[in-house]
């Protein structure tokens, strides 16, 4: 059973500059919500009981959307106002399932996951990233049951044009399970378009074993200095851990940049 999720949050968000001077991308508002609630409301809708948070010290304004009860108290007091208490009802229901954990340097994804080690207690955990949502359908629920099937770990995958792999982790795939899943025998960190095993990449839904932690700690920084989450799930996949990769029937939403958080903000709008 997959009870915990994690959400690294400690990114500066330069894609999105100048907003993401003095604002956390994960607050700012899609279609009347912040972004980082659609991710919440996938996870509850999933059926986790516990979030973990991954903030910086730059980042305290996350914290703070979710602590700020004597705001709500006075306003609810003072104007009587049903969707204000709705709104405070709902951020209090959230408040309850979160931790926080913070990564002030910028040392990687794989950095981040280490640093929710003590608090991980079942053998997996879901791990999701903001700048990734996918409407429509519950990838995070589809993953689970694909986890609860094959007690493996999982990970989202949608087919990218194969001029773009670049920008993506790319898999190369072993045996056909069915025809949403497929055992993944290699990830490929950004390969060019001659070297990609397959056009299908990489997104921001994982659920990982506990037993990463480990490999996480022994791993050297890669590109950029950082320490990467595919670096250690590589590691794993060598040593015959078996990792199946989901092709999700959701429509997939990049948040990131500054194009793609208007036209996700837009899409969000027809739901």
């Amino acid at each position: 059973m997959i009870r915990q999720a994690i959400i690294p949050l400690a990114g500066l968000g330069t894609r999105l500059l100048p907003l993401t001077s003095v604002f956390a991308k994960e607050l700012l508002p899609m279609n009347g919500k912040p972004n980082i609630e659609y991710i919440l409301d996938e996870c509850i809708d999933a059926g986790i009981k516990e979030i973990i948070f991954i903030i910086s010290n730059k980042k305290k304004m996350i914290k703070r959307y979710f602590y700020s009860d004597n705001f709500y108290k006075n306003i609810i007091s003072k104007k009587k106002d049903k969707r204000i208490k709705h709104i405070y009802k709902k951020i209090l229901k959230y408040k309850k399932m979160i931790k926080f954990v913070y990564q002030n340097k910028p040392l990687g994804t794989g950095d981040a996951v280490l640093k929710t080690k003590k608090y991980i207690k079942d053998k997996y955990f879901l791990m999701l990233l903001p700048d990734d949502l996918i409407i429509k359908k519950n990838c995070s629920k589809a993953m689970i049951k694909v986890h609860n099937t094959y007690n493996s770990s999982v990970m989202a995958s949608m087919n990218v044009k194969k001029n773009t792999v670049s920008r993506w982790g790319i898999y190369k795939f072993g045996k056909k399970i069915n025809t949403n899943n497929r055992i993944i025998s290699d990830v490929l960190e950004k390969p060019s378009k001659k070297k990609a095993p397959s056009n299908s990449a990489v997104i921001g839904r994982y659920i990982l074993p506990k037993k990463i932690f480990s490999i996480i700690s022994k791993t050297k920084p890669g590109v950029g200095g950082e320490i990467h989450i595919t670096d250690a799930i590589r590691q794993l996949i060598y040593r015959n851990e078996k990792f199946i990769a989901h092709k999700f029937l959701g429509k997939y939403l990049d948040c990131g940049s500054m194009d793609g958080y208007i036209n996700s903000s837009k899409e969000i709008s027809k739901l």
